[in-house]
């Protein structure tokens, strides 16, 4: 069973969990500290609300049963298209969108490589 890390997310009062392989969960925190430092630059309408990374820990056992784990492959492909639905073609955002392909695609092959190891 691989290794799995949590990344707490806050967007004002509401909290999301994304499970993260272990090595990636660093690699979400920052990315989620860079998006919100360009944001600003972005000149285009409809800029998505980032939620903020607040805090990693290795286990997470969910007390109250509205509250869900969101699956980090699940999470950066919406993160995806949020951010590839903006009608914005300057930098930030392309190079924005690069950072968060990179990290789609490394998700990618870990789930694929964890399935065929199964």
């Amino acid at each position: 069973m691989p290794t799995m890390r949590y990344v707490i997310l806050q967007q004002e009062h509401q909290l999301q969990f994304v499970e993260m392989p272990a090595d990636y969960a660093y690699q979400l925190s920052a990315l989620n500290l860079r998006l919100h430092k360009e944001i600003d630059k972005l000149t285009a309408a409809d800029v998505p609300v980032l939620p903020w990374a607040i805090a990693e820990c290795d286990n997470l056992d969910l007390l109250n049963e509205q509250l869900s784990i969101i699956g980090g492959l699940d999470y950066i492909n919406a993160l995806e298209q949020s951010f590839a639905a903006l009608r914005e073609t300057h930098y930030p955002l392309i190079s924005l969108l690069t950072e968060i392909r990179a990290l789609q695609a490394q998700l990618e092959q870990w789930y694929e490589e964890e399935m065929e190891s199964l």
